[in-house]
């Protein structure tokens, strides 16, 4: 699979908990949903932003931080503040069950760590990947994770 070019379908099984952060401006950069939010420490220390495998910022260290799954779209651009309300994005968060798109999971992999190898495809590969959570349960086509953030990505 490929980092994502449009928003991603997602499912939420029970109540979705969500919360709002201000994305890093570094760089001018177009959100999904459905994307990985990780405070990655050599770009911004206090700032989220969405993981891009294969982008200069791609590489998952042991120090970063998954802090949710973008709940909606957004644009960013270097021009923006980062602490006004075009860089704000809606993530889901913790304990937030999210169905993903998938075929990698089975009812097996229940209680399974989730990583993301890129913006679109799940793993159980932790070497330079956010980890998001746990399988909770395989339905349709779609394996729900219970999300696990704030998480150090301390398998990376």
């Amino acid at each position: 699979m490929a980092n994502a070019t449009a928003d991603q379908p997602l499912r939420i099984l029970g109540e979705a908990v969500t919360e709002k952060f201000h994305h890093d401006n570094a760089a001018d950069r177009t959100v999904y949903k459905g994307e990985p939010l990780i405070i990655n420490q050599t770009v911004d220390t206090l700032h989220p932003q969405a993981w891009h495998d294969g982008t200069g910022e791609g590489v998952v260290a042991a120090t970063d931080v998954f802090v949710g799954i973008a709940a909606e779209g957004a644009s960013i651009k270097t021009t923006d503040s980062e602490s006004g309300p075009d860089t704000l994005i809606e993530a889901y968060v913790q304990p937030t069950i999210v169905g993903f798109k998938s075929t990698v999971f089975t009812d097996a992999s229940m209680g399974a760590a989730v990583y993301m190898s890129d913006t679109t495809t799940l793993s159980t590969t932790a070497a330079d990947n956010p980890v998001i959570g746990k399988v909770h349960r395989v339905l349709d086509g779609y394996v729900y994770v219970r999300l696990a953030s704030p998480a150090i990505c301390t398998g990376a």
